[in-house]
C-alpha cells in the first residue's frame, strides 16, 4: 500500500477529458516521478491529490483511507506557477506560509533560519520578493514547501530557473528529505533528474497512464538486449591483434571501436549475461568492464509518447 493511491480517477472540464480512469500508487518513503507531455493531465492529477479540484469519479487514498482536508496539511506542494506575494518581505512571507501549515511562530522561525543557512540566503530575510531573480525566488518557494516537514512533498518542475550549482543543491536536499522519511512526487520534463532521483515513475499521456513501475525495470523492459564490453588488446612484436569475435547463437557485435588498443564493443545478445561473459572469456581477452546497456528515460519517454508503444 502506497502513501498516496489514486484509484480510477476521471476528471472532465466540459467536453474535455483531463483524466481518464487514472490509477497511481506512490510508495511511502520513495521519490515518484510523474511524467508526461504538456497537457497530458499531470497538473490535474496533482490538484486532485491536493483537493484543489474534485474528480468526477474515482478515489484518492492517503495511508489507505480517503484523503481529507486535514491530510492536505501533511502535504507540501510547490506548483510550477510560483505563488509568492511580490510586495512582502521574504522572511515575513515564509513565516506566514509556515504558520498556515500549522507551525508555531517559534518553530517556524527556527526552521526557516536553518533552511536559509542551508541555502546561503541569510541576508535575504528583509528583502522584498520582487527584488529576487527567478532562481532566488525559486529557492524561497522550495523552502516554504518543505519547512513544515510534510509527509508528502509534491514538486512541480523544482529545477526550473536554477543554474547547475543551485540545481545540484536542491537535488541534494531532495535526497536528504527522502532519506529522512519523506515521500516525494516529482513532476518534471528533466529526464536526467528522473534517472538520478526517481525509483518509481508513471507516464501520463492523453489523459491516461501509459506505463508505471520501477524506473530500472522500465528501462530494462525497453532495452534492446545490448551489452557494452571494454577490453584491451596488447600487441607484442608482429603478433596479430587479438580482437573480439562474435559467437553464433550467443552474441553478435553491433560495433567495436578501437582507441589506441582499448576497445569498446556493443554486443547484441541472445543468451543470459553469464553465458555471454563465459563465451567472451573463452577468447582470452583482457576485459576492463562489462555492463548492460539500458535506454535513457528520455528515449523511452519519446518512444511512448510519439509511437504509443
Amino acid at each position: 500500500m502506497g502513501l498516496i493511491e489514486c484509484k480510477e480517477i476521471t476528471k472532465t472540464f466540459g467536453a474535455k477529458v483531463a483524466l481518464d480512469h487514472v490509477s497511481l500508487d506512490v510508495p511511502e518513503g520513495k521519490i515518484f516521478g510523474l511524467l508526461g507531455p504538456n497537457g497530458a493531465g499531470k497538473t490535474t492529477t496533482i490538484r486532485i491529490i491536493n483537493r484543489i479540484t474534485i474528480p468526477n469519479s474515482g478515489t484518492v487514498l492517503f495511508q489507505g483511507r480517503p484523503i481529507t482536508d486535514d491530510d492536505v496539511q501533511k502535504i507540501g506542494y510547490m506548483p510550477e506557477e510560483r505563488g509568492l506575494y511580490r510586495k512582502m518581505q521574504v522572511g515575513e512571507q515564509c513565516m506566514f506560509l509556515a504558520r498556515l501549515k500549522g507551525m508555531s511562530t517559534n518553530d517556524a522561525r527556527l526552521a526557516l533560519r536553518d533552511w536559509f543557512k542551508r541555502f546561503g540566503i541569510e541576508s535575504w530575510w528583509y528583502k522584498k520578493v520582487e527584488e529576487l531573480s527567478k532562481g532566488m525566488a525559486q529557492k524561497v518557494q522550495f523552502i516554504t514547501t518543505v519547512v513544515h516537514r510534510p509527509r508528502l512533498m509534491i514538486l512541480d518542475e523544482p529545477f526550473s530557473g536554477f543554474d547547475p550549482v543551485n540545481a545540484e543543491l536542491v537535488r541534494k536536499e531532495i535526497l536528504r528529505l527522502k532519506d529522512e522519511g519523506a515521500t516525494i512526487i516529482l513532476s518534471t520534463h528533466n529526464m536526467e533528474s528522473v534517472e538520478e532521483l526517481c525509483e518509481n515513475i508513471a507516464l501520463i499521456d492523453k489523459s491516461r497512464v501509459v506505463i508505471t513501475g520501477r524506473t530500472d525495470e522500465i528501462r530494462r523492459k525497453y532495452g534492446q538486449n545490448h551489452l557494452e564490453l571494454v577490453y584491451t588488446v596488447h600487441i607484442s612484436g608482429d603478433a596479430p591483434d587479438q580482437v573480439l569475435s562474435p559467437v553464433e547463437g550467443v552474441f553478435g557485435i553491433v560495433s567495436d571501436t578501437d582507441n589506441g588498443g582499448r576497445h569498446t564493443a556493443v554486443l547484441s545478445v541472445s543468451k543470459p549475461k553469464n553465458e555471454v561473459l563465459a563465451a567472451i572469456l573463452s577468447q582470452g581477452l583482457d576485459i576492463n568492464s562489462f555492463r548492460e546497456l539500458m535506454p535513457r528515460m528520455n528515449d523511452i519517454f519519446i518512444k511512448l509518447v510519439t509511437e504509443g508503444v
